[in-house]
């Protein structure tokens, strides 16, 4: 019924079509291995499972939970609703402080403690480099 043409048009379509689908699918299940979100203290909380895989806890500093040793940082992270002890062993990024947001990436002992392997602190859209604003008010 139909022509040689028009089925050999169709089986390329067919297989573009597939190799198209074929891919995103590949490339979305390498990625969802390396993407890690952050959750808050309240939801470590209401894990069942602590698991020795790779976490990332979010939120604000608490203020007057700072404590600085020789060797390591350690501070709590706070949602307002619950709050979890993050010990780091490294250097800061300049913009942790009390009352900012930070997320800590690392392992969990607990649902009370995390033993965090990088800080990442968190800014607000208004943010502007210390260098730039001290140009800003030269000027």
């Amino acid at each position: 019924m139909y022509g040689r043409k028009v089925k050999l048009r169709f089986f390329f379509v067919v297989l573009i079509i597939t190799t198209l689908i074929l891919s995103v699918f590949l490339i979305l299940k390498s990625l969802e291995e390396n993407v890690v979100y952050f959750q808050s203290p309240t939801e470590i909380k209401e894990l069942t499972d602590i698991s020795k895989k790779k976490i990332r806890v979010g939120g604000m500093v608490k203020n007057s939970s700072v404590s600085i040793n020789s060797k390591e940082i350690s501070f709590v992270i706070t949602d307002f609703k619950n709050e979890i002890n993050v010990t780091y062993s490294g250097l800061v990024p300049n913009l942790f402080s009390e009352g900012k947001g930070v997320v800590a990436e690392g392992y969990l002992n607990d649902k009370n403690f995390l033993t965090a392997s990088k800080i990442l602190a968190k800014h607000d859209e208004n943010y502007m480099p210390p260098e730039v604003k001290s140009a800003l008010e030269e000027k």
